[in-house]
């Protein structure tokens, strides 16, 4: 198997980068070094220190929700984020950033409003959105991300 017929992908346990065969994404792969799933249909919590590390090292598109645990907005999009994660993984990795523990990532990405979601692919910013979305929403605005 070539580079070209693998995925990689950063475990959200331990932030090893693990080397995956594509055609394999969907049978739940394990991280060889902590044993947890890659996928578990749940956001992974990033932190500053390994931020960058996920938005570099994985090869499927990263969507980042920054939040708070004091906004009713984000409370409320929470599930509908988790669901999303469920949804549509492997395709897409979903991340959250707590906006009030990891405030210089809040402030390197200009966040004024929360929840805002950011896409990423590779390291660069593909798309945003500021505010809460319904279920529907979101799964239209995550389609158009991976498009």
């Amino acid at each position: 198997m070539n580079d070209s017929e693998h995925t990689h992908i950063v475990c959200g346990h331990c932030d090893a980068t693990v080397r995956v065969p594509s055609a394999r994404l969907a049978e739940k792969p394990r991280c060889p070094r902590c044993r947890q799933t890659l996928f578990g249909g749940h956001p992974v919590a990033l932190r500053t220190a390994t931020f960058d590390q996920h938005l570099t090292h994985n090869d499927v598109p990263v969507i980042v929700d920054f939040w708070a645990p004091w906004c009713g907005p984000c409370q409320a999009m929470a599930p509908r984020f988790e669901a999303a994660a469920q949804q549509f993984e492997p395709r897409v990795r979903f991340a959250k950033v707590n906006s009030d523990e990891e405030p210089t990532l809040s402030a390197r990405f200009g966040i004024r409003g929360i929840p805002t979601l950011i896409a990423f692919r590779r390291g660069r910013e593909v798309a945003r959105q500021s505010g809460a979305l319904d279920a529907r929403m979101l799964s239209q605005w995550v389609e158009s991300v991976i498009a």
